[in-house]
């Protein structure tokens, strides 16, 4: 087990290592394999031995890591963590070009409900998932983070818009494309794509033909760091949600073989999740069935399974305190928060959230709980959506969080460890 300076400096490096869901899997991928965990193909037979540990990587941005345990699944079935790869972000438009007095600006668009007024005056970079042809006419791909600023969005001066500091709006389309260089000219067709091309050449020694198309992203190339006189804090980009990728991936590690268990990152949940790597797709069932079998041997074992949806969770903000319910509003380090909805926008119930307090207590971590005002709307996981698609108990976690959904969002450096030693209790439970 990690203590809580070694859990939070690996997340750090692990925050910083992942500026998209294409470089969050390789991280994870990376710590699998050092860890001993053996890579499986889909569209090949498994040979799976007790006391394996295995992974399935799917498009690149979602991961399915497992322990198949010594014992029967049928007695025991599976304890399953879940978060997400993805955060929202500004994501390249395919023709990114945009010429505008003398510049050479990216276009691009919205990806998630990212609030938009922290991107501005922010060093930028880019990162992601380029495809190209290379020399010999093969179809490649590669990943790309140019770690350096490349690209900023300044502000319009408050001279020349007095009401900023009252009512500043966004216009996605006008107000974000950001600028990349001084052209001096209207840029020639294409001229985005040559830019990368030559990167690809010069950084990676990549041999590239033509770039076909690319998922890129923009990202604050500011690190991840603890903050606050005491270190209370953890600051970063993506802490929603790669920081329960982490607590679970290092849960996971942790496991001592006996118990079957799951941990499922998915892509997209920030857009819905349905997609062929998302929650609403069919990659944990398939994964599930090529385990266990279809039919009676898979409903069984899902009748003593049990998933935890790790996903952040809103921290009482100091200055906004009547946004929250009065008798609910989670605190940042005071543990991990219990997400409740009674419309099932959260899939807790009491039974899941009585064993998740039952682990706290045995673990020692403070535990919370979070509901929505009743006159506000409410947010959603892949709880429910896992609830529905596998029929199994669920329960809905999440980590206190300011900021959530900006450029940089802040969380508690003592809640990651909290979380984590729940997770890994629960992971070796025997019946829940």
């Amino acid at each position: 087990m990690l203590n809580q300076d070694k859990l939070n400096a690996d997340l750090l490096a692990y925050l910083d290592a992942s500026p998209t869901p294409f470089h969050a899997v390789s991280a994870m991928v990376c710590q699998l394999d050092d860890a001993g965990f053996q890579a499986l193909e889909e569209s090949e037979s498994w040979d799976l031995q007790p006391g394996g540990r295995y992974y399935v990587v799917r498009n690149g941005s979602t991961l399915l890591a497992f322990v198949y345990g010594r014992r029967e699944l049928l007695d025991s079935g599976w304890r399953m963590l879940g978060a997400h790869t993805d955060s929202p972000c500004l994501k390249l438009k395919p023709e990114p070009d945009i010429g505008s007095q003398g510049y050479l600006q990216l276009g691009v668009e919205v990806y998630g409900g990212a609030l938009l007024n922290p991107w501005f005056d922010r060093d930028l970079s880019l990162a992601g998932r380029v495809n190209y042809l290379d020399g010999q006419g093969a179809l490649r791909d590669i990943l790309l983070d140019m770690r350096r600023p490349v690209a900023v969005i300044p502000s319009l001066a408050i001279h020349l818009d007095r009401e900023a500091n009252n009512s500043r709006s966004v216009n996605a389309q006008k107000d974000i494309p950001p600028l990349l260089l001084i052209n001096g000219e209207a840029p020639a067709a294409g001229a985005f794509r040559q830019l990368l091309r030559d990167e690809l050449i010069a950084s990676y020694g990549a041999d590239v033909a033509e770039v076909l198309d690319f998922e890129l992203s923009l990202y604050d190339t500011q690190g991840a760091a603890l903050v606050g006189w005491r270190g209370e804090f953890v600051a970063s980009a993506r802490l929603d949600n790669l920081l329960s990728c982490h607590v679970g991936l290092q849960a996971l590690l942790a496991a001592d073989g006996e118990q079957h268990c799951v941990l499922i990152c998915n892509d997209h949940e920030e857009v819905g999740s349905m997609s062929a790597v998302g929650a609403q797709g069919p990659m944990l069932r398939s994964v599930l069935e090529r385990i266990a079998g279809s039919g009676e041997r898979l409903s069984r074992s899902m009748t003593r399974s049990m998933m935890i949806s790790l996903d952040n969770a809103h921290a009482i903000h100091p200055n906004f305190a009547d946004r929250h319910d009065s008798n609910h509003g989670p605190k940042i380090n005071a543990g991990p928060v219990i997400k409740l909805n009674a419309n099932q926008r959260y899939a807790s119930n009491s039974e899941t959230s009585s064993l998740f307090r039952k682990l706290c207590r045995e673990v020692e971590a403070p535990v919370q709980s979070f509901v929505v005002r009743t006159d506000m709307a409410c947010g959603s996981t892949i709880g429910p959506i896992t609830a529905a698609e596998l029929g199994i108990r669920t329960l809905d976690v999440g980590l206190p969080t300011f900021a959530m959904h900006s450029i940089r969002e802040l969380a508690g450096s003592e809640d990651a460890h909290h979380l984590y030693r729940a997770a890994a209790r629960f992971l070796n439970l025997t019946a829940v």
